[in-house]
């Protein structure tokens, strides 16, 4: 049996792929973002997403609060763009193209769905905390595909 340690949770969680999004928005001019590979759609009524952040995030503190945010799916294309918005420091946005929205929502072009979103509620939960958001605009394009996170790499879905 394996120990219930950090080391050994994270290798078996890695075993369970996960999409990949960008959660960014634009304040006074600055930009900020974050990625999460724990992306989960919750309800259709209300039209409900959740993600997952950890309670030591400095990112998350500073957009929590804001009015919109802007969800993107990052495509197959999108793996450098992912481990930047991951990045602990440097310019999250060095080589991304972002599509602004009024009210602040920033989303990643050339993505596969993109939603203008805003905080319903956040459920502590351990070292993290769910946060649940009200999906308030939606877009989707069937075209392009999405990046997936399995085992500490970035993959590309193959059509069988």
């Amino acid at each position: 049996m394996t120990t219930l340690d950090g080391p050994s949770l994270r290798q078996a969680f890695a075993h369970v792929p996960s999409g990949v999004v960008a959660i960014c928005a634009e304040v006074d001019g600055e930009r900020i973002g974050m990625a999460a590979s724990t992306f989960v759609p919750v309800s259709l009524d209300p039209p409900l997403v959740s993600f997952c952040v950890q309670n030591t995030s400095t990112t998350w503190p500073r957009l929590s609060s804001l009015p919109h945010l802007g969800i993107s799916v990052l495509s197959e294309e999108h793996d450098g763009a992912a481990r930047v918005l991951a990045a602990k420091n440097g310019d999250r946005f060095a080589g991304i193209d972002i599509e602004s929205r009024e009210g602040g929502a920033l989303f990643v072009s050339g993505t596969s769905v993109s939603m203008d979103v805003t905080v319903e509620q956040e459920v502590p939960a351990g070292d993290h905390a769910i946060v649940v958001l009200r999906i308030n605009e939606l877009l989707t394009d069937s075209d392009v595909e999405p990046i997936v996170f399995h085992r500490s790499s970035f993959r590309r879905l193959l059509a069988s």
